[in-house]
């Protein structure tokens, strides 16, 4: 049973932080249980999120937003009733709703999509089958007829009314892979893992015992070794902060030359054409380099490890939404 009062009244409501209603859908389905999925298709007027938003619903739990707590409630309560039914729901909040007790400060109008996914859901084991071979495709739904399509150059999300069919994007998750052991790599991984990306640290010869870092996965071997393995794409960032060359230039030759989707190496201006040179030398073309980011980061922020690291996990961000099109 969803708890809505639970959801609507949190003193801390963390599950806002979460985006991606993946892994929990995962954790459902593992469990054989049901989960309800909250789809924002159109937004009109002002609105916190824009359409492709989504929340999940699994018994009392919930992952994702879309309003700051104006309607999260209200979206929990009919969750409830569509895992107990089975019946999908179309939902309308704000201006034009015939919900009147439910008011929108920002004075838009919301719309959501309410659909039940059972267990066994052949669309949903497709959905989280391609997030791990990390390929991007469509959630396509009326809210019953649910199937998974291929969809990598498809906008974020579409619709058609009359009959309602929503198609919902949902691209592999963001990944950084940081290389390095200072304090500067390591608060870009931790920030970059709270931030929900997919995080790795590199450390060649590092440390045998376990990181420090729950979410961060820790791999001792060299860059040019390990990201052939781990697989380079374009939701990829790579970060190469161990201030050694013969450490970080081959992770960002790998990187460039495999499309990922932002590529840095932290050091000093002075050392930039000597890097370039190596780096071409070894093969990188002018556009590669070109895609090169040898000072990242956001500049004025400061200069201590967490300030370091807001400023070049917001390039990544920017770098990794080039439509800027994230709900």
């Amino acid at each position: 049973m969803i708890e809505d009062d639970v959801i609507a009244d949190a003193d801390w409501p963390l599950f806002g932080w979460s985006d991606d209603v993946r892994p929990m859908l995962a954790r459902a389905l593992l469990a054989g249980r049901p989960a309800a999925l909250a789809t924002l298709y159109k937004v009109e007027g002002s609105a916190p999120r824009g359409p492709g938003a989504q929340m999940l619903f699994d018994g009392s739990q919930a992952s994702g937003y879309f309003s700051g707590d104006c309607i999260e409630g209200d979206v929990a309560r009919h969750a409830a009733e569509v895992l107990a039914s089975g019946v999908p729901q179309r939902l309308h909040y704000g201006m034009g709703s015939p919900w009147i007790d439910i008011r929108l400060r920002c004075g838009g109008a919301l719309h959501v999509l309410l659909e039940r996914i059972d267990p066994g859901s052949a669309a949903a084991r497709a959905l989280l089958d391609n997030a791990r071979e990390r390929r991007s495709c469509l959630w396509s739904t009326d809210g019953s007829d649910q199937q998974v399509l291929p969809g990598d150059d498809a906008p974020l999300l579409s619709f058609a009314q009359d009959p309602l069919r929503i198609q919902r994007r949902y691209d592999p998750p963001r990944r950084l892979i940081v290389s390095g052991g200072d304090p500067g790599a390591l608060a870009l991984a931790q920030l970059a893992a709270d931030a929900q990306f997919e995080t790795l640290l590199l450390r060649p010869g590092g440390p045998d015992g376990p990181s420090p870092f729950a979410k961060v996965e820790y791999l001792r071997g060299e860059p040019a070794a390990l990201l052939p393995e781990l697989g380079v794409d374009r939701w990829t960032a790579y970060v190469g902060a161990t201030h050694e060359d013969h450490h970080d230039l081959g992770g960002c030759l790998h990187a460039l030359r495999h499309g990922a989707g932002y590529v840095a190496m932290i050091g000093a201006k002075s050392r930039a054409p000597a890097r370039l040179a190596a780096l071409e030398a070894a093969g990188a073309t002018a556009e590669d380099l070109a895609r090169l980011h040898l000072s990242p980061g956001i500049a004025g922020l400061g200069k201590a490890p967490w300030e370091v690291a807001v400023g070049i996990l917001a390039e990544v961000m920017q770098a990794l939404n080039p439509s800027r099109e994230r709900a």
